[in-house]
């Protein structure tokens, strides 16, 4: 009867060890897996995150192209409203004809004149940011006020 209490009590130690051992590594293992479960949430973390950055960023970009689109609208309608009321001048004297004629070449030689006398006498550390402005000047006078040389009745012809 020793042998079947010493069995029966080293059953149940044996039994004990192992259910202690199997505890431990089931913690252990959940640990584990606990680390993975929270290393996979971190990931989606960020990538949510990257996510809804590039959403901002793209929206942010339609935004300013939206912005960009009316600016263009803007100048093309400020063009169209130059030209009609360019064709809009009524018939006059040939001297007013003349005048009107020469007033854009006159500016514009003006203002390339004005452009060189500062290119040349200014000095160096300042000359770019005063010629920049002055090219871009006679630059916008010379397109906008020569872009267009045809006359009223060609430019209803064009526009229909």
């Amino acid at each position: 009867m020793d042998g079947e209490w010493f069995g029966l009590a080293a059953s149940a130690a044996g039994g004990g060890v192992f259910g202690v051992l199997g505890t431990a590594l089931g913690r252990i293992a959940g640990y584990f897996e606990q680390r993975q479960e929270q290393a996979f949430e971190e990931k989606r973390w960020a990538h949510d995150l990257a996510l809804k950055q590039l959403v901002q960023e793209t929206q942010s970009k339609a935004d300013a192209a939206k912005r960009d689109m009316v600016q263009l609208q803007g100048q093309w309608d400020g063009l169209k409203a130059s030209h009609a009321a360019d064709a809009a001048i009524p018939d006059s004297y040939p001297i007013v004809h003349a005048i009107r004629a020469l007033t854009r070449p006159a500016l514009t030689l003006l203002l390339w004149v004005i452009t060189a006398l500062i290119f040349f006498n200014v000095p160096e550390d300042q000359q770019q940011k005063i010629v920049e402005t002055s090219v871009f000047a006679a630059t916008a006078a010379t397109l906008w006020w020569f872009g267009d040389r045809t006359g009223p009745a060609s430019r209803k012809t064009i526009m229909n």
